[in-house]
């Protein structure tokens, strides 16, 4: 569904909110308002769909409402099983037609002020409950079999590590990105730092969450913005 212009929005929001039982509004505005573009994540070349999925999930339920997807061999699907429909409820934003694509998603994500920190082992890294988050961060895990590719590797801005105090060597890469965003969600409650989205974000996000929950949403909209515009 296209974005709409701040007195549009408001319009089909008042109109389209009469259509919503209550207790169904009350939990969107619940949602909307635990909802954070200050921590995102970014998952390059999975090839299990069970991990990929999981991490969806993971997000939704962790308040993330970006994910994004680098398609450098593999590309990415979703287990409808495992999602059970949260891949609904958050944006998901893939890199697949770059030379480099890795590259690109960094690119995209410093422009839009996101500090890149690579969850791998490293020289420079710091554990989990270290790691500053005093700017927007971006979380980058790496496939199954390989981890994070070289580029990722160079081009992160900062590395963290998970503690562990067992012999296997790392967890599985869908229970990492649970820990990691469990353990920062908290940081940030405990930091009170200003990673809600902004009054606009959780109207625009409000709006789109309440056309997916009504029948032929675009017919709707058509129809409601024609009767604004015979009302003009």
């Amino acid at each position: 569904m296209k974005r709409f212009d701040p007195e549009t929005r408001s319009y089909l929001l008042s109109a389209i909110r009469e259509m919503i039982y209550n207790e169904r509004w009350e939990k969107f505005q619940e949602v909307v308002n635990q909802r954070t573009r200050y921590l995102t994540m970014v998952i390059e070349d999975f090839y299990q769909p069970h991990n990929g999925s999981a991490i969806i999930r993971t997000c939704e339920l962790m308040g993330i409402q970006d994910l994004h997807v680098i398609e450098n061999r593999n590309p990415y699907e979703i287990n409808k099983d495992i999602v059970v429909g949260s891949d609904k409820w958050i944006d998901i934003y893939r890199y697949n037609s770059a030379e480099k694509n890795t590259i690109d998603c960094f690119k995209k994500l410093r422009k839009k002020g996101y500090r890149i920190v690579a969850t791998s082992p490293h020289k420079d890294d710091c554990m989990l409950k270290d790691l500053p988050l005093d700017k927007k961060t971006a979380l980058v895990f790496g496939n199954e079999g390989h981890g994070l590719s070289s580029d990722a590797l160079n081009n992160a801005d900062a590395y963290v590590r998970i503690p562990s105090v067992g012999f296997t060597e790392s967890y599985n890469v869908s229970v990492s990105a649970a820990l990691c965003l469990y353990e920062i969600r908290e940081k940030l409650h405990q930091d009170n730092r200003p990673w809600q989205l902004s009054d606009e974000e959780k109207e625009i996000l409000l709006l789109d969450y309440a056309l997916k929950s009504v029948r032929n949403p675009k017919i709707l909209v058509t129809n409601l913005l024609q009767i604004r515009q015979n009302k003009m």
